[in-house]
């Protein structure tokens, strides 16, 4: 349980992709909590490009 005591409403664990982006959303002052999903949605496409034009796999430190 988290320490509001709501497991649903707990934290996804961010990465790397993650944390920039949001870096990023604040910069241009806007709040990354609203816009959470989206930038699930764009991270993982961007990883999916990557790996597809290299071959490589993204490590889960940097993308998960």
């Amino acid at each position: 349980m988290n320490p509001a005591g709501n497991p649903a409403q707990a934290q996804p664990k961010e990465d790397y992709g993650d944390k920039g982006l949001d870096f990023l959303e604040k910069k241009g002052g806007q709040d990354p909590n609203k816009l959470r999903s989206v930038n699930e949605k764009v991270t993982d496409t961007a990883r999916g490009m990557f790996e597809k034009a290299t071959g490589k796999k993204v490590p889960d430190k940097v993308s998960n």
